[in-house]
């Protein structure tokens, strides 16, 4: 038999995309059921291998982790904030990976997924566009019961990703259809 879909019983992933420190959290019936930070690190320099080639190791590292996620935990949507802005051409280069990376995943997966900007969760969670870090994690405390760690950048990630799926229950036309 065949489960309804409605949004109890979706079980989203919801991320802050980076290579650096990627931020996922899985939510089921508003429940986070798994979050963790994805974080990889140049290595081509040790390993004597071109920068290239080390990215897209990095690339792959995020992928696995992701999918198994996907896997794991029977994902049935997935959110994203979606990049926006940077201050060199590398950084620009990185926004165009992870958007495309996690785009082909879901279309591969044959997974809906919605992107929204960072400015559409921080008003939602917060009543303005703009805001620390900080002040993130302390609204998210205040709604989500979530594994804090003692590491800074874990919880930023962490807490960005969740702060996605805040705002996709209020902004999402398919998760306001689904309730």
């Amino acid at each position: 038999m065949q489960r309804i879909r409605t949004t109890k019983h979706l079980t989203i992933l919801t991320n802050d995309p980076s290579i650096t420190a990627w931020g996922y959290a899985v939510i089921r019936n508003d429940q986070i059921i798994t979050c963790g930070c994805i974080k990889t690190k140049p290595d081509n320099k040790k390993k004597r291998i071109r920068k290239s080639d080390d990215t897209i190791r990095r690339i792959s590292e995020i992928n696995k982790l992701l999918l198994t996620a996907i896997t794991d935990y029977d994902v049935d949507y997935i959110l994203s904030e979606a990049p926006h802005g940077s201050q060199n051409a590398n950084a620009a280069v990185m926004i165009g990976m992870v958007t495309g990376m996690l785009q082909t995943v879901a279309d591969c997966k044959n997974i809906p997924i919605e992107w929204y900007s960072e400015g559409d969760s921080k008003k939602i969670l917060l009543g303005k566009i703009s805001a620390s870090k900080e002040e993130t994690i302390n609204a998210i405390k205040k709604h989500y019961i979530v594994p804090w760690t003692k590491v800074k950048y874990y919880n930023e990630a962490v807490a960005d990703a969740i702060s996605i799926y805040h705002a996709a229950i209020t902004l999402s036309p398919t998760l306001k259809l689904l309730k």
